[in-house]
């Protein structure tokens, strides 16, 4: 498809290209196997020396045009879908990094990841080190090691609602030679694009708008192409020396641009094998195609539910971009000025007790462990999500234990308001 197209064409157009008397609809190729003619044809595929399919746990025909619509969508050169946000941004960092490494990451980022990054990694012999996003450059240069293969941060951080300085954090991440990854769940590439300000790889939890309809579980990897990683060879072995596994081939000199995602095609998805299913990679395509629609209306129907809590007198405080009272809004303004999510966090005066209370009193608005679908829901981090962190950890995550995270959904806003209201009068 055309560079030119706008997003809304390509939610819709772009991945699946049908030739004369294919399917008009992205077909499910649901088969483990591809059939060849010749022993030399599968021989080129397994060297990668031809492109092409032999087996789903590396490429599929619907995961592929799944991933570059999604490539489009985020402006990059490639994408690899994975079997869930955990694993595309476990992928994205173990790609670059092996045991006696260390990265950067900021302190407010979902909890899982925060685990994933903290603790499981940790057990791998690759150390992280976590970063207020608060703090001045000195202080932040300061976590920087001869060993720091990258820095990673949350677009709109979960459960916290607070906007990531992209372009700060990747000219910071640049002058030290590591990429900027960015998980740009919350925002989407209709709401940001990290690309445009500086960041080198991007990642989503499919599950969430992209999918949109909480069926599939799901994540995606998405390389800018642009970070040189010859420049910095040294930092980055897996890339520019030979890989004896695939008879010595160098990723950088044999595939350029697209390094990054061969690599993690062709050894960490053929190793670890979290692939996405061809049939959720065809439910998250019939979600890309409405997304460009849906976001402008979850948009929409949070900033006004964030204006009436903001007036209520049993809520202590909102924290949603959109806000003009909010401390991230005038990065909002730069990164997302056509709005940030639907998600917004708040909490009540009272004690944790009272925040449950509200969230039973709820009537349509469900408690789920899920965010960011067409459904309004709810959840309350310290303890739901982030129940294994202690209140320490809780805060050094930037999320206080009285955090309610409200992920507004795109029914009428009118509804919305009155469910809650009822539920703050109990």
């Amino acid at each position: 498809m055309s560079k030119k197209h706008n997003l809304g064409t390509i939610c819709v157009q772009s991945g699946w290209q049908p030739k004369t008397g294919e399917p008009r609809v992205l077909p499910i190729f649901q088969s483990t196997t591809f059939k060849y003619e010749t022993s030399e044809q599968m021989a080129d595929l397994f060297d990668l020396k031809a492109s092409g399919y032999f087996y789903t746990r590396l490429q599929n025909p619907t995961n592929d045009a799944v991933a570059a619509k999604i490539a489009e969508l985020e402006g990059g050169v490639g994408a690899m879908l994975t079997s869930s946000g955990q694993a595309a941004n476990f992928y994205a960092v173990f790609n670059i990094c092996q045991a006696g490494d260390h990265f950067i990451t900021t302190n407010s980022i979902y909890g899982g990841t925060y685990n994933l990054f903290g603790v499981t990694m940790k057990k791998l012999g690759i150390d992280c080190t976590f970063v207020d996003p608060d703090w001045d450059d000195a202080k932040i240069e300061a976590a920087f090691r001869p060993n720091t293969k990258c820095f990673f941060g949350e677009t709109i951080s979960n459960p916290g609602c607070n906007v990531f300085d992209i372009e700060r954090f990747a000219k910071l991440a640049h002058k030290h030679g590591v990429p900027l990854i960015v998980d740009n769940t919350f925002a989407t590439p209709i709401n940001c694009r990290p690309f445009e300000w500086g960041a080198d790889i991007v990642t989503h939890s499919t599950t969430k708008y992209m999918d949109g309809h909480a069926t599939a579980v799901g994540g995606v990897i998405v390389d800018s192409g642009n970070f040189d990683w010859d420049a910095h060879a040294e930092k980055f072995p897996g890339l520019c020396t030979p890989d004896e596994s695939y008879h010595g081939l160098t990723y950088t000199k044999a595939f350029g641009k697209a390094a990054f995602m061969t690599k993690a095609t062709a050894q960490l998805m053929r190793d670890l094998g979290s692939i996405q299913s061809p049939q959720n990679a065809f439910l998250l395509n019939l979600g890309l195609e409405t997304l460009h629609l849906r976001m402008p209306r979850h948009c929409q129907n949070a900033q006004k539910v964030a204006e009436w809590l903001e007036q209520r007198p049993e809520v202590a405080w909102v924290n949603y971009p959109g806000l003009k009272s909010n401390k991230n809004y005038a990065l909002a303004q730069k990164y997302l000025p056509n709005g940030s999510c639907g998600v917004i966090a708040f909490g009540l005066k009272g004690t944790r007790e009272d925040a449950i209370k509200f969230m039973d009193s709820l009537k349509f608005i469900c408690i789920v462990t899920h965010v960011a679908d067409a459904r309004t829901c709810v959840l309350h981090p310290a303890s739901h999500t982030h129940r294994q962190l202690s209140d320490e950890q809780l805060l050094e995550a930037g999320v206080r234990p009285d955090l309610i995270r409200l992920s507004v959904g795109i029914e009428d806003v009118e509804d919305i308001i009155d469910d809650i209201k009822q539920a703050l009068e109990k």
